[in-house]
Parts: structure tokens; sequence; C-alpha cells
């Protein structure tokens, strides 16, 4: 039952887009559709068109969307945020309680890399449906297509597929320097959609995937550059704009070692974004929960009437966050690596983002404070408030950060330094102005200060896992608090453990992909003493 509806997913999603693109091309009485006219139906109903565009945005946040996949209902199943929740459980700075409330057990001790695991086709499936509907997209509006709602709509497909697959590319191989040849993912777009149906699609390498991808975003800046031009504006933050686009690229070109590039398009973004960093007094207090705050460029929006949130419990913020009702209450929580914390000088307001070793923050009010000690252990985070800033509310409407603009701070202070420029006056800047005004740069490794930098700013936001492949820095959790000694670990940089599987029902469901062809299976990691 579970393979087979597995195959079907598969051959359907595939169809899926070639379905979409043959109803453009084909008119009512089966003569082609030509370009032109393409765009003239785009064009004269841009509801389709916006349609395909909102169901890619559709795809990011959903409620068990594996349930028939996996004959199982997994409470850690609800898109994109599932995907976050994995990659920073699988790291060394989300500290968690091994526990039966805790869904990212598997994460925390890897056996989620095994190619049946529920984790593996979860995040699988995810990340491909998000693929299939941005391929609607472009199979839906020619690139020369002159008109501006078409541009903006077809820049929203391009873009977050070039996320989408840059995602991929970090969890299904090491990271892009020393490794273009080696397999990543099989490449599936409008284009293929046909071939792949039938005959199945191997894996592309490292280097294609990259090239798609950089693709992929540079026509979506060009894109969104003429739409905004001629006032195609995005409605709300979970659509792309071109400062969203510089910055997906600036996130490609750190990866790629590309530093100035890198650095170019996160200014670009900057400059380009509406977004400014959070003040040292917005941030103060438990912030991060809603797309309106000045800080966030891009997210994904959720509504109380959305199936993750009537569920009660099954969304990101039940298992992530502190100050609400959900598993959190149950599991003990997320904390930060307390060697981390220890890193964090008293006059960063970031400090108060947990509480210390007395369950004391100076971030939390009266009330606050009471809830944190008779409910969690030290170094807990409080960083995520709850919704509404209404203190253990059980309507978890959270929305979740995919860019904020001081990640392009960071970026831009790194790829500076590393090409040879003033990297550490942006650095210092930033965090004086924003964080901590007593903060002096002194450390002897600049580039490993930018990612201490990152490692605290972004904590939770499901982006430490691309730092830890890119950097090469292994999973070491020795002196981190976890406190299941059974899942401290020390595994070292390009480790297979490290790498992703892809699905044993992918294996069997494309004819392009063989047993050899999958990452090598990689034994359970073993503990190691702790320090």
């Amino acid at each position: 039952m579970k393979k087979r509806y597995l195959i079907g997913f598969f051959i359907s999603a595939l169809l899926g887009i070639v379905s979409c693109e043959d109803a453009l091309d084909t008119a009512p009485d089966g003569d082609i559709v030509t370009s032109e006219q393409k765009e003239d139906i785009v064009s004269k109903d841009p509801s389709k068109a916006k349609a395909s565009v909102n169901a890619v945005f559709s795809q990011f946040s959903q409620y068990m969307p594996n349930e028939d996949a996996l004959n199982a209902s997994r409470h850690n199943d609800f898109g994109y945020p599932s995907v976050m929740l994995f990659t920073d459980h699988n790291g060394y700075d989300v500290v968690s309680d091994n526990n039966g409330y805790n869904w990212n057990g598997n994460n925390l001790e890897f056996t989620d890399r095994d190619y049946d695991s529920n984790e593996s086709q979860i995040l699988w499936n995810d990340m491909y449906s998000i693929i299939r509907a941005t391929n609607n997209v472009a199979a839906a509006i020619p690139e020369d297509t002159e008109d501006p709602t078409s541009k903006f709509y077809l820049a929203q497909g391009l873009a977050t597929r070039a996320f989408s697959y840059w995602v991929l590319a970090q969890l299904y191989q090491f990271t892009y320097v020393g490794n273009q040849d080696a397999p990543c993912v099989p490449i599936i777009t409008e284009e293929n959609a046909n071939a792949a149906a039938i005959d199945g699609i191997p894996r592309s390498s490292v280097k294609e995937v990259y090239d798609l991808i950089l693709a992929d975003v540079n026509l979506a800046i060009q894109l969104l550059k003429d739409a905004e031009q001629e006032g195609v504006m995005r409605d709300d933050k979970r659509y792309v704009n071109l400062a969203v686009a510089y910055g997906i690229r600036a996130r490609v070109n750190l990866t790629m070692q590309n530093w100035t590039e890198a650095a170019s398009d996160a200014t670009s973004a900057i400059e380009a974004s509406q977004a400014t960093p959070a003040s040292i007094e917005d941030v103060s207090k438990p912030a991060f929960w809603t797309v309106n705050e000045s800080n966030w460029m891009w997210g994904i929006i959720v509504s109380e009437t959305d199936a993750v949130v009537t569920s009660g419990i099954v969304n990101w913020i039940s298992h992530m966050g502190s100050l609400n009702w959900g598993y959190a209450n149950y599991s003990k929580g997320r904390q930060i690596n307390k060697s981390l914390f220890a890193s964090i000088s008293e006059s960063d307001v970031r400090k108060g983002w947990w509480i210390d070793a007395d369950l004391q923050s100076d971030n939390l009010n009266d009330a606050e404070q009471e809830f944190m000690e008779g409910t969690y252990r030290e170094y807990t985070q409080v960083k995520f408030a709850p919704y509404n800033n209404v203190l253990q509310t059980t309507t978890n409407a959270n929305d979740i950060p995919l860019m904020r603009i001081e990640e392009m701070y960071l970026i831009k202070a790194e790829a500076e330094g590393m090409s040879g420029g003033d990297g550490v006056s942006t650095l210092e800047s930033f965090v004086q102005t924003y964080r901590d005004p007593d903060y002096v740069y002194s450390a002897a490794d600049f580039q490993e200060e930018v990612f201490r930098h990152r490692r605290i700013e972004l904590w939770g936001e499901g982006l430490n896992w691309f730092d830890i492949m890119r950097l090469e820095t292994g999973v070491d959790r020795r002196g981190a608090g976890f406190p299941n000694a059974t899942m401290v670990f020390d595994i070292p940089a390009n480790d297979p453990l490290l790498l992703w599987r892809i699905p044993e029902a992918e294996i069997q469901a494309n004819p392009g992909l063989a047993e050899g062809d999958n990452n090598p299976a990689a034994p359970t990691p073993e503990p190691v003493t702790d320090f």
C-alpha cells in the first residue's frame, strides 16, 4: 500500500507538471497554442496564473501532507517548517531532550538518515511538492512575456524553485566547492517532465543543480526589476520581491564561495528592501512571530483557520515555542547550545533570547518569567513570542520566517571579509547598532566570528545546517548541554552520515535511479564522552 501510493505520487507529480502545461498549450479545438497566445490567455485572466503562484506558497505550510504516503499520522509533518526543524535538530545549537513528546528524536540521533524513515520521505516529498508547483508556474508563462504581471508571477516560480533546489543540494551532497561533479538530486523542470514521467530521471551533478539555481534566480531578478518598474508589487511577504530574490542569490553565492558576488547581492537586497533590522528595543522582548515585523523580508503566512493551527499541536511553534501551548510544554522545549550562550556578551540584547542557568531572562515580564520558571529548564528559548503575544495561547498561528534583513548584513560582512574587504567594519556596525552597543571585534578568525553571530542571530530559523555543511564544521555536541548522553556525538565534516539518503520509495519508483545511485548508508553515530 505504502509503496504503491508513493509510486503514484511520483508519477502524478510529474504528470501534474505536464497537465498544467498541456492545459495552456492546447486550444479547445485541439490546436497547439503559441507562446504569444499563451501570454494573451494569462494577461486576459491573471487569476489563472495567480492561482498557480498561490499554490506554490500554500505548499510551504500543509497539515500532514504525507499522511497517506506514510500510512501514518505524524505530528512533525507540516510542510517546509518540518524541514527547518529536521535540520536544526541535526546540528549542535538547537538542544532538546529526546523524550516521548519530542517529535524530533530521530533527527537528534540521525536515524532519519535511514532511507525508509518517515523523515526521509517527508523531507523529499515536501521539497519536490514545492518544486512541482513552481514548475506549473513556469509551464504557464513564457520566459519572453512582455506583460509586467506575468513577469512577476513567473519570477515567483523561478525564485522559489531556485530556493528549493538550493535547500536540496545541501542536504543530499556536500558543499559546492570541491564537490561540483558529485551526484546531487534529480532535476525536474517543466521542460523534462514528460521524459521523467516515462523513463525516470537520474541524479544531476552538484554543478548542474547550481547552474539551474543560478539560471532561475538570475532570470527572476530581471523579471522582478521589470515588473516593479511597471508598478507590479507583491501583496504581502509570502511572495518574493526583488530584495528577496537578491537575498536568495546572496545565499547561493555564499555557499559557492563567490565572495564578491555574495557581498554585492546582500548589498542589493538591503538597498532594494523596505525591511530594516529590528532595533535593540524591538528584540528586548519575545518577538519573531509575524511577517509584519519590520525586519522580515519573506515568510510563511499562517492564518488562524489553517488546519495546522486548528489542529492545535501539529505546527512549527507547537514544537519550537516556549510561551504558547503545545508540544514544547511537555517535551521540555528547545534550548541553545550552552557554550554558545556563554559566548554572548552580557551587554548583547540577544542574551535574553534564552533563560540562563538560573532560569532568568531580562527580556521577560513577570508573568512570562514565572511561567518559564515553572515549566522549563535552563537555556530554553524565549526568542519566539506566542501568537499575538498572548502567554500560553492555544492559537498557534505564528508566521514563520524564511528570510530576515539581518541575515543580509551578516552575509555582506562575511563575504566582504573573505574577499579582502572591510568585513570587520560591516560586522561591528551591525552588531553595535542593533544588538550590542559595547561590541568590539577581537576574534582571531573572522569567518568563525561571523558564524558565531549567525548561530546566535538566526538560531531556530532553519538555516544553521546549511552553515554547518558549507563551513565543514562537522557536528560536535560536546559541551552543548544535550540532556541525553546518547545524543552527544562528534561527527567529523564530510562524514557520509551528514548526507540524507534518497527515500527507498523514490528509488523503487524512479527508473532512472538504482540502489547503487543513493548516498551510502552510514551507521548510527556512537555517543562520545561529554564535557
